[in-house]
């Protein structure tokens, strides 16, 4: 089947997040991250034949969802998945509460990459625990791991755990297997559990591999946790299904409880319906929805450079966000977040949105009609060409 992603579906009115929430009806948002294409047909023909039985009880999960899960990992990422160390539940957002909540006392340290997605923040700080910030190392446009740093801060005896976002949200980094062992190697020595959260771990772009945390090695596998799902890759946040991958028997009981007294250790019909189809039948999606997200980077790039050159465009080389220096605005991210959506219409996300760390620099969503994206980059260019 050949999928049409140039297809634009209205989305305002459907109660999107994306759409309703931006500010106005004549806003073009760029900004929450999922995606303004029409999901897998056969996740959208898995949920017409569930809603035809026409009964919605309470739900169990099969066994065969952990063999679709399992499947899909060492099809896609090499990743021999057990099928007893899977945890379901809402979301990875949820997951990383849980997992915060079960493996942390309130006080201890929980160590982040900044720039980086901002849950990790909140789940944190909901935990009553104390963020550590290992800023990752801005240089030649992109970014990398400031190990010395990490070093210092994983010594610490406060420290507990390391969230990882893997790829990397918003750098757009796909992290390299050497830079994973050394990542995963001071951790190991200083007693700090790594957190990995691969929920883009399928949307990286040719000359990059997502290497899962977790399987580089068995030591590395017991001292580690990693949360996926679904919902960037098939476009279902709303559908709200993910899953956590913990070998380590004793976490993995202390994380079930966490999840049961959060109450979130339980996921609906149509999310088991949705992943299932997905991860069986969504390969020939996914793959199209590459090469055209590819597509849509490429004209990114090449609009920036003809008419936007003062503002770098950052390598993406996984998620469909990319990451803009604007350094040369001389405007925090907050005021070019705000020009854009008062004076454009354009809703994008500032920098800062992500930690001290991103400022000066704004997020922009590229998972949307290629005809959508020219519109944004024209208003970004009506604001700020020189």
């Amino acid at each position: 089947m050949k999928y049409n992603f140039d297809e634009i579906i209205p989305r305002r009115g459907s109660n999107s997040y994306k759409w309703d929430a931006a500010g106005g009806d004549n806003v073009l948002p760029m900004w929450v991250a999922d995606m303004d294409f029409r999901t897998a047909q056969p996740v959208i023909d898995a949920l017409q034949k569930r809603v035809a039985h026409g009964i919605f009880g309470y739900t169990y999960v099969p066994q065969s969802y952990s063999e679709v899960v399992t499947g899909w990992f060492s099809r896609r990422h090499n990743f021999a998945v057990e099928k007893e160390w899977i945890l379901f539940t809402t979301g990875v957002v949820p997951a990383l509460s849980a997992i915060i909540k079960a493996l942390t006392v309130p006080g201890d340290k929980v160590i982040v990459q900044t720039p980086v997605y901002n849950c990790f923040f909140s789940s944190i700080r909901n935990n009553q625990c104390e963020i550590v910030t290992n800023e990752l190392v801005y240089r030649n446009g992109t970014y990398t791991i400031d190990f010395e740093d990490l070093e210092t801060k994983a010594a610490d005896p406060e420290a507990k755990l390391l969230l990882l976002c893997s790829p990397h949200n918003p750098a757009g980094r796909v992290w390299t297997r050497e830079e994973l062992v050394q990542l995963g190697g001071i951790c190991l020595r200083n007693g700090v559990i790594v957190v990995s959260d691969e929920i883009h771990c399928d949307l990286v772009y040719p000359g990059h591999t997502h290497i899962p945390f977790g399987s580089i090695s068995e030591a590395f596998l017991q001292n580690s946790v990693t949360c996926t799902s679904p919902s960037k890759t098939f476009n279902l946040a709303g559908i709200q299904v993910a899953n956590i991958f913990a070998a380590c028997e004793e976490i993995r009981r202390q994380i079930d409880k966490a999840l049961n007294i959060n109450e979130v250790c339980e996921i609906n019909a149509f999310a088991i319906e949705a992943l299932t189809a997905a991860y069986t039948d969504g390969e020939e999606w996914l793959e199209q929805l590459k090469e055209y997200l590819s597509g849509n980077y490429k004209y990114v790039v090449d609009y920036f450079s003809h008419y936007l050159p003062h503002l770098p465009v950052l390598s993406l080389e996984g998620t469909y966000l990319v990451w803009v220096d604007c350094r040369t605005v001389y405007l925090t991210s907050k005021e070019i977040m705000k020009n854009l959506l008062c004076e454009e219409n354009l809703r994008i996300n500032e920098g800062t949105l992500y930690g001290e760390a991103g400022e000066n620099f704004i997020r922009i969503n590229i998972a949307t009609q290629r005809e959508q994206l020219v519109k944004g980059l024209e208003k970004i260019r009506h604001q700020y060409s020189i």
